[in-house]
């Protein structure tokens, strides 16, 4: 079962102990400590404290390295106000709070992701899943896509999102869906690699978009409806600068329309603030303009490079808000 929330000045044994910790298999501890103080807003001896209550982390070269999204995850549900995960993700759900009017009317982006091949074998073809924006009345222009080349590629782009108000129709759509949302699971930054087992997620008492999205799609398949998992982006996190996973659920309705299930966003704006209900409803059906879509599958990468390098791509995407003139 989900551990319950953490209260006000716990002590960071019982914030600990009220997370999952990233299961060693999935684990990158490529954190090191003064990174780790830093979002914390901790000591020292406070990272001794974590660690001695189950933090797990690794030596490397004397120092004390660790998982990122175990020290976000420490740092949201610490309650402290302080930790640089708490002020983040409380700055970028604001948004949330606000009518929603701002959320549908067409926005546009200066959209750049970069594309870098690990361990590259050598000159090759790049196959990256765009923006699908267009079927949702968006539109993409001033298109710039990778070459042919070594190492490292990026695509370009100038992407306009809007958002519609179109909430589901069917009672069954709706009663799964609050389903999962009633079942108490704890939202928390989790590799995508390990999202795609979202059986391993739910046993932790854990949820995450990828997780979510991949489940909820396969139950709407299970009570006879055409549903999968999508991958994009969450535009507009902090001027580009915190790369979010994203991935919702794109369901046939009854009336034969397909709508967006974006069940993940409506756990975290509920869980960050108590003034979201009307953000939260939004995302059961409906399109808003901070969200772009993708080609991808909710399981699949955004892309691959042809070089035959058996290390997955890593991908940086940079969204930035263009002002009207």
């Amino acid at each position: 079962m989900p551990h319950q929330a953490a209260t006000v000045n716990t002590p960071w044994e019982q914030v600990a102990d009220s997370i999952e910790f990233i299961p060693a298999a999935y684990s990158e501890k490529t954190e090191p400590e003064s990174v780790a103080q830093e979002m914390l807003r901790c000591d020292s001896a406070e990272i001794d404290r974590l660690v001695d209550a189950g933090l797990p982390f690794e030596y490397r070269s004397g120092v004390r390295h660790f998982d990122a999204n175990d020290l976000y995850n420490l740092g949201m549900y610490s309650n402290k106000s302080t930790t640089q995960p708490e002020l983040t993700f409380r700055m970028l759900f604001r948004f949330a709070a606000r009518p929603l009017d701002d959320l549908l009317r067409p926005k546009t982006w200066d959209f750049r992701v970069r594309l870098e091949c690990v361990d590259c074998a050598g000159a090759a073809p790049w196959r990256f899943e765009e923006p699908d924006v267009v079927r949702f009345g968006g539109s993409v222009a001033d298109v710039t896509r990778p070459a042919a080349g070594p190492g490292s590629a990026e695509y370009a782009a100038t992407v306009t999102t809007t958002g519609a108000r179109t909430p589901l129709v069917s009672p069954v759509l709706r009663r799964l869906t609050r389903d999962y949302l009633d079942a108490g699971y704890r939202w928390q930054m989790i590799p995508v690699a390990m999202q795609a087992d979202y059986e391993q997620v739910h046993a932790l008492g854990a949820t995450s978009c990828i997780a979510a999205s991949l489940f909820l799609a396969e139950q709407f398949r299970a009570a006879g409806y055409r549903a999968e998992a999508k991958r994009g982006w969450f535009c507009g996190v902090l001027g580009g600068a915190l790369d979010l996973p994203h991935a919702c659920v794109e369901v046939e309705d009854d009336d034969g329309a397909f709508r967006t299930v974006d069940i993940a966003k409506a756990q975290l704006a509920a869980r960050l603030s108590p003034d979201t209900g009307d953000f939260q409803e939004l995302c059961l059906g409906s399109i808003y303009n901070k969200v772009i879509p993708s080609t991808a599958s909710g399981n699949a990468p955004f892309g691959y490079h042809e070089c035959g390098s058996p290390l997955p791509m890593r991908v940086h995407a940079d969204i930035r808000s263009v002002r009207s003139s």
